[in-house]
């Protein structure tokens, strides 16, 4: 007897655009439900993932079998609601144990209108995305003819034919602080900002200014604030061109640091080229060499596009260990100890700083004649290791230098 039938869950189907297809029941809300499935390979943190704005416009398969065992929390929240289009797991725990939860996780997707389904191969399908690429996908309740949803998927719009980050961002400024801590001034852009991230500027003494995604460039200068920060964000870098023109007006006139969408923004910002990565990075255990310091990281991550590091500029041979060509494989320049650095015709010198160890895109820069650095992963650990979280600490350092040299300009 299955249990999941005895006790009168609703079925559901799991459709995607190759046609493949997967029965299972509902663990969320009645309904049907489309976007980009994606999967995530973290162990723990699912409210974190769930509610990370990140994942607007994509169905998120968890790869760790079992899912909801202690519940859910409101101090765990990265946002006030959930953006993300579905969810899909192997086992769902509808009864959790834990002293902190407040609701199961079946009842928040519930709550928030989350299609979701389980009984799912979660192992044949994130092998199905590995070798097919992220795609488009439909989970329902109501439509279980597998010919017609995988019809139905194939005629929904794609992951770039959207503006997310206009869906996640702030509508009106907003600030963050700790009281009696305050020591600088930061503006940061909304591009689906997650709650630990400004827990990790306040923490160091920042006052955060939260401004919506189009804020132009002269309305955050007029603040006169210490630096300008680019936050994480859901879909497609090309559609937040307000942004990059802002990054571009506001790079070299205060300290910038950006992750995630944010590192794709300055990239943009400094004339480079952002791909569509095949399958992405999702989770709290991707590999990263820091080319600095020659140590390996382990690291959060959400996102499906990157910077190509070749498009902002020539290698410069004298500063890039005597090597002239770019490199396709970028774990190349950690096997030669090398931070390779190219001429940039906007911003001068860019130095490649991190690596993903597990298919060798780039994954951090510094301007090495301007103020500004970036990472493509998340330093706050909502979920995942803090390996990473020393880059609060030097956005920190970044803006007590350029203080110091307008203090004594």
């Amino acid at each position: 007897m299955n249990l999941l039938v005895s006790e009168g869950r609703p079925p559901a189907l799991l459709a995607l655009e190759d046609g493949t297809t997967f029965a299972g029941w509902s663990a969320g809300a009645a309904g049907e439900t489309f976007g980009e499935v994606v999967f995530n390979t973290s162990m723990t943190g699912y409210q974190e993932i769930l509610s990370d704005p990140s994942y607007a416009g994509q169905i998120v398969t968890l790869t760790y079998p079992q899912v909801g065992n202690y519940g859910v929390c409101e101090q765990d929240f990265q946002a006030p609601r959930l953006h993300l289009r579905g969810l899909v797991v192997r086992d769902m725990c509808h009864t959790p144990s834990n002293w902190r939860a407040t609701a199961s996780l079946p009842e928040l997707l519930r709550s928030h209108e989350v299609v979701a389904i389980e009984g799912v191969d979660t192992r044949a399908l994130t092998l199905r995305i590995r070798g097919g690429g992220a795609m488009r996908a439909a989970i329902s309740t109501m439509d279980l003819d597998a010919n017609s949803l995988v019809a139905r998927v194939r005629q929904s719009p794609g992951i770039s034919d959207r503006n997310y980050v206009a869906d996640v961002s702030c509508g009106i400024p907003r600030t963050e602080r700790v009281q009696d801590r305050t020591r600088w001034h930061v503006v940061a852009y909304d591009c689906g900002i997650k709650q630990g991230i400004l827990d990790g500027l306040t923490a160091r003494g920042c006052e955060v200014r939260v401004v919506p995604w189009n804020t132009p460039a002269r309305d955050v200068l007029a603040f006169n604030p210490a630096g300008v920060f680019f936050s994480n964000g859901p879909g497609d870098p090309g559609q937040v061109w307000a942004t990059v023109e802002a990054a571009r007006e506001i790079m070299g006139k205060k300290p910038v640091f950006g992750i995630c969408l944010g590192n794709q923004i300055i990239t943009l910002a400094a004339g480079g080229r952002i791909e569509k990565l095949s399958f992405g990075h999702h989770g709290g255990n991707e590999p990263v060499a820091n080319l600095l310091t020659r140590r390996v990281e382990i690291t959060a991550q959400n996102h499906n596009f990157g910077m190509v590091f070749k498009s902002l500029g020539p290698l410069v041979p004298d500063e890039s260990g005597g090597f002239e060509e770019h490199e396709r494989d970028l774990r190349l320049w950690f096997r030669r100890g090398v931070a390779p650095v190219v001429r940039n015709p906007l911003w001068g010198r860019i130095q490649l700083t991190h690596v993903n160890l597990n298919d060798g895109t780039p994954e951090g820069m510094q301007f090495l004649d301007i103020p500004a650095f970036s990472c493509q992963y998340h330093p706050e650990a909502k979920p995942g290791p803090s390996d990473s979280s020393y880059f609060f600490d030097s956005f920190v350092q970044l803006m007590e230098e350029y203080e110091g040299r307008e203090t004594h300009a």
